[in-house]
């Protein structure tokens, strides 16, 4: 999926929904960090797709003018 659609995804969901994306994302991406520490060598892989989403979906929640 391209970034656009990811896009037009995003802003097709309510408030809510995505706080709750947000957080879910934001809960993946702590427990990568935690395993990379442990010494997990392919948690790095999947953490910039994970921050690179968080960070669409936190730009979603800016331009609806919700406070995160």
């Amino acid at each position: 999926m391209k970034s656009t659609e990811k896009l037009t995804e995003l802003r097709g969901l309510t408030a809510e929904d995505l706080r709750a994306r947000a957080h879910d994302l934001d809960d993946q991406v702590f427990r990568l960090r935690i395993q990379k520490a442990m010494g997990h060598a392919q948690a790095g892989n999947h953490m910039r797709p994970l921050r690179r989403e968080l960070a669409r979906v936190k730009t979603v929640l800016g331009e609806k003018g919700v406070k995160d």
